[in-house]
């Protein structure tokens, strides 16, 4: 599975990176790590946000599912477009 990454940029003041990276050091992490750590911390008790699909998705899913049997095992996905 490919997880896909962000990166962000962030300024703090000098006290505050000099303290985050004392505490990086002490558990033996990159600074990036340790406020990674920090983050997902905050957001363990969290639930993960759940979006209800629209009826039409709904419904293309149902259909989908209703017409399965019309389904084909490809074995090389090139040839099989090449004749389309």
């Amino acid at each position: 599975m490919i997880t896909q990454h962000a990166q962000i940029k962030l300024n703090i003041s000098i006290t505050l990176k000099d303290y985050l990276e004392s505490k990086a050091r002490k558990f033996g992490v990159p600074v990036a790590g340790y406020v990674r750590h920090l983050i997902l911390k905050d957001a363990e008790d969290m639930d993960y946000p759940v979006f209800k699909a629209s009826d039409r998705t709904i419904q293309r899913a149902k259909r989908a599912l209703e017409e399965r049997s019309k389904a084909v095992e490809v074995a090389d996905i090139h040839e099989f477009f090449k004749k389309l």
